[in-house]
């Protein structure tokens, strides 16, 4: 539990029951975990921001505690879009018009096809340590096939990931925060837990691989066809010094090809910015989410 201030819900959406907790009061504000956690991964930042919003922390479909809808050829049920409509899903359970998205990873992704299918409803969008999945397949190169290796590895097809990460999934896990984090980094042993618990469930292993998989097929189409559509309303980069974004792309640049009104920073860390850095994303939202 992300502390005594939260309760647990499932909601159901036209595709996946969306286990979640929430808690505090204001504005709506919602948090997007990524690979290979849970909503654990806020532990630390979204107490931060109950006294001034309702924050709202799901598993994305596939993760966590959420459902794993089936697989199919075209993998549209983990596609981004697919993963949007939950969220807006979500929030209309709830009774949100409007509402502000922070993303990570792979819920940065869910947050940027938000902002581009639902522009009247998102009203500010933060994204973590990615720039946009298009761009990357785009520009890849050696050096994006050694950082990101997994990204080739969990697309391929007839259970191949599944099965080698199955032999042993917390070791998997626990490598990924290893080798993407700076060397200092601590991770909560709860939140590990969690994680651990959830991500040895095999639904889990094969709904996260065909989350890459939507990400390397339908979701390039899906990109393609937005091309030209930038994110309106105000966005926040951040993502960390001490990780591959930062070594390889330009970030701020990169984005201003896809977004209208782009600001952000990098923190003095590796690619976990919630869990390496709490201290510096806390007043980085703060400041953003502050502004008219």
């Amino acid at each position: 539990m992300l502390s005594k201030e939260f309760n647990k819900i499932q909601i159901s959406t036209k595709g996946a029951a969306i286990f979640m907790e929430h808690g505090g009061s204001g504005q709506p504000l919602l948090f997007l975990h990524g690979y290979p956690q849970t909503h654990m991964m806020w532990h630390q930042v979204a107490s931060q921001f109950t006294s001034q919003f309702r924050v709202l922390c799901p598993d994305l479909r596939g993760y966590g505690d959420s459902a794993k809808p089936k697989s199919t050829p075209d993998h549209r049920f983990y596609s981004k879009r697919a993963m949007a409509q939950d969220m807006v899903e979500l929030m209309d359970y709830f009774g949100y018009r409007e509402f502000s998205v922070v993303g990570h990873d792979r819920g940065a992704r869910v947050a940027h096809r938000l902002a581009l299918d639902y522009p009247d409803r998102v009203k500010k969008v933060c994204i973590m340590d990615i720039v946009p999945t298009y761009h990357m397949f785009k520009h890849t190169d050696q050096a994006l096939a050694t950082g990101y290796y997994h990204w080739f590895f969990l697309i391929q097809p007839n259970g191949l990931p599944e099965k080698l990460i199955g032999t042993n999934p917390a070791y998997y896990l626990m490598e990924k925060l290893k080798r993407w984090s700076a060397p200092d980094a601590q991770f909560a042993p709860q939140a590990m837990s969690e994680y651990i618990r959830c991500f040895s469930n095999p639904e889990t292993i094969r709904a996260s691989c065909d989350d890459y998989r939507a990400a390397a097929s339908i979701d390039l189409e899906h990109d393609e066809a937005s091309l030209g559509q930038k994110i309106r309303c105000p966005l926040l980069v951040l993502w960390g010094a001490k990780g591959f974004v930062h070594r390889t792309y330009d970030v701020l640049a990169v984005w201003r090809q896809y977004a209208e009104q782009v600001e952000g920073q990098a923190l003095d860390c590796g690619h976990f910015l919630p869990e390496e850095k709490p201290e510096d994303v806390v007043p980085a939202l703060q400041a953003f989410l502050a502004k008219e």
